[in-house]
């Protein structure tokens, strides 16, 4: 079993900035990928950012240049550093790994969510 969790969420006011982390503990064999999604209610999760097994990075046009994921491989944990928050960031913001087992086999697990509200 893998268990995901996250930290980092909470109230600021706009412009201002966070950092959420996220750490997998349990049997990991090994990451393929890890990824911050972020769900506002009554909409569907979106993906906000992501990070390869080889350090290959996307994120969504509306974070860029203000979030940055990164990663500690030898501690199983994804980061997203958040800057210049504005209020249509306010969601949930949940982890999310992909991870091989040793047949080669992947397998998705997602943190429990955790929430940022930017205030204006």
């Amino acid at each position: 079993q893998v268990q995901l969790v996250e930290s980092g969420g909470g109230l600021v006011q706009a412009g201002e900035s966070l950092r959420l982390s996220c750490t997998a503990s349990g049997s990991i064999f090994s990451i393929k990928y890890m990824g911050w999604y972020r769900q506002v209610a009554g909409q569907q999760r979106e993906l906000v950012a992501a990070i390869t097994a080889n350090g290959g990075t996307a994120s969504a046009t509306s974070v860029k240049d203000r979030f940055t994921i990164s990663r500690d491989s030898a501690k199983n944990t994804v980061y997203l550093q958040m800057s210049s928050l504005k209020p249509e960031d306010t969601a949930v913001y949940y982890c999310k790994f992909v991870l091989f087992d040793p047949r080669g086999a992947d397998y998705d697990y997602w943190g429990q969510g955790t929430q940022v509200t930017v205030s204006s």
